[in-house]
């Protein structure tokens, strides 16, 4: 009869003696396996060109955004600006108000050009006149302070018939009569006359002719203005601003700008006769040939003595059969 011997429970430490008996077994039996080598750590030049790629592709999507090129710099917008004002200017210097006024500026300068020359002239002159009238004079007497009033009184009278040329000529009314024309130029000669006596060839023993010449500079300037005032203002007269007529041209409402009697025709009933009358007097000038078959306004405010206005009136009655 066989009998069964029971073997022991293994223990803990057996267990233990087994598994690390079988782990070296199974690791001296199992194949190799290569380990892979340790990554190198980044170095200055990779990180510069790690940074460098990254910001190019960041730039290349900023880049295709067109966004800035469109935003105005500090250049361009004053170059804008400036455009802009110019556009302004130019167009205010179209207006009618503004055309009107920029003439009258300009007349206004050159009359004060030409009223110091004047002025000028004939103080140089005032020097002369009374050299001339004290040559035989040895003592200041009444006689030798009244001489420096002479030609002070000479070119006051001068004056006034410059200054109310000027003033009618810049309302349209040239100022001509035969009297005006003979005391201006007549007190001209009696300047330049009592300037250069002295100084003629007869009156000296040695004939200077920069003498002469320097001292009838005063006079000689003196008709050079009396001369062109009245021409420049009777053209800056004769302007066209293309300025409406009548009430439509009063800067507020209510008022109406003022009128001279020349273009009374403008804005009177049309009964009143004028217009009419003055026709006919321009059919009678072209009759006899002083007027042409068609003239212009110009030239019938002219010959008639009327203003601007009165004279377009003519013109359209004329060329219209209206008597």
């Amino acid at each position: 009869m066989n009998a069964h011997v029971p073997f022991p429970e293994p223990s803990d430490e057996d267990v233990e003696n087994a598994v690390a008996e079988l782990e070296k077994f199974v690791a001296g039996h199992a194949p190799a396996v290569p380990q892979s080598p340790t990554p190198p750590a980044d170095t200055r030049r990779v990180r510069e060109l790690r940074a460098e790629v990254a910001e190019s592709h960041a730039l290349l999507d900023l880049q295709a955004d067109a966004a800035p090129l469109l935003v105005d710099t500090d250049r361009v917008r004053r170059s804008r600006k400036r455009a802009a004002e110019a556009a302004r200017l130019h167009a205010l210097a179209q207006d009618p108000a503004a055309r009107a006024w920029q003439a009258a500026r300009v007349r206004l300068v050159l009359t004060a050009v030409a009223l110091t020359a004047l002025v000028g002239a004939l103080a140089w002159s005032t020097t002369g006149v009374h050299h001339t009238l004290t040559l035989g004079m040895v003592e200041r007497t009444a006689a030798w302070w009244g001489a420096w009033a002479v030609e002070p009184v000479i070119s006051a009278v001068l004056l006034v018939v410059v200054g109310a040329r000027a003033f009618l000529a810049a309302r349209g009314r040239v100022l001509r009569h035969r009297h005006l024309t003979v005391v201006e130029y007549g007190a001209l000669g009696v300047t330049l006359t009592l300037n250069v006596w002295p100084y003629l060839p007869w009156q000296v023993e040695r004939f200077d002719p920069m003498q002469l010449l320097a001292h009838a500079v005063g006079p000689l300037i003196a008709v050079g203005a009396v001369a062109v005032l009245p021409i420049i203002w009777t053209a800056f007269a004769e302007l066209d601003h293309g300025l409406p007529a009548g009430p439509a041209a009063a800067p507020y409402p209510g008022l109406t700008p003022a009128s001279y009697s020349g273009n009374a025709a403008a804005t009177a009933p049309a009964g009143d006769g004028l217009t009419g009358r003055l026709a006919a007097r321009a059919r009678n000038l072209i009759a006899a040939g002083e007027l042409p078959a068609d003239p212009s306004a110009n030239r019938l405010r002219t010959a008639l003595g009327c203003g601007m206005d009165t004279a377009r009136e003519v013109r359209d009655a004329l060329r219209g059969g209206a008597a």
